[in-house]
């Protein structure tokens, strides 16, 4: 039996427990039954080009997506978990700020994702990531949710939502996602 190095190892195990963290957040529980959450999963290769998005957004939207294209270069693998806001939920609960009606006519593009969107679909992908990062607790894989990371997958057509949310995955010595370097002349290059 060939002998397999610790981070072939690493990488497979992690790939194979975000599989399970799909499930979690695909099974999560949705308001009247109605699943307009997205789920993906980035690994191998494509996590590079995600990588290279974040630090291309980085010229742009600011510094923090280089900070967090280095956790996605830390990382085995990533879930992108997003909604799908066309269709409101219908409830008229107004916490959006209009009636579902209205939400519809207002929908535009905002600087990073489309909004309005109805909070009950936000609430779902909320329980969804809730549910997929308990998971990755549950096998001790390392995670954090981060937001630049989500849309950097959409512009990417990683995943086709409104609004989404990445969870780089690793597994590692020391948790790499909670380490906030500041930007060097270095990172910039």
């Amino acid at each position: 039996m060939p002998v397999r190095r610790e981070e072939e190892l690493e990488e497979e195990a992690v790939v194979g427990v975000a599989k399970d963290i799909l499930i979690s957040a695909r099974t999560a529980p949705k308001t009247k039954g109605i699943d307009d959450v997205k789920v993906s999963l980035v690994y191998g290769g494509d996590l590079k080009k995600l990588a290279e998005k974040m630090r291309d957004l980085s010229e742009s939207l600011g510094d923090n997506f280089i900070r967090d294209a280095k956790g996605v270069e830390s990382s085995h693998a990533v879930v992108l978990i997003g909604v799908d806001g066309e269709e409101p939920i219908g409830l008229n609960c107004g916490a959006c700020g209009f009636d579902c009606a209205s939400m519809k006519e207002n929908r535009k593009k905002g600087r990073d994702f489309y909004g309005p969107l109805c909070a009950f679909k936000l609430l779902d992908m909320g329980i969804a990531v809730g549910s997929a990062v308990k998971t990755a607790s549950i096998f001790n894989v390392d995670n954090r949710i981060m937001y630049r990371v989500g849309l950097a997958g959409i512009l990417l057509g990683y995943i086709e939502a409104d609004i989404a949310l990445g969870i780089p995955l690793a597994v590692k010595g020391k948790n790499p996602f909670f380490d906030r370097h500041p930007i060097t002349e270095r990172d910039l290059r």
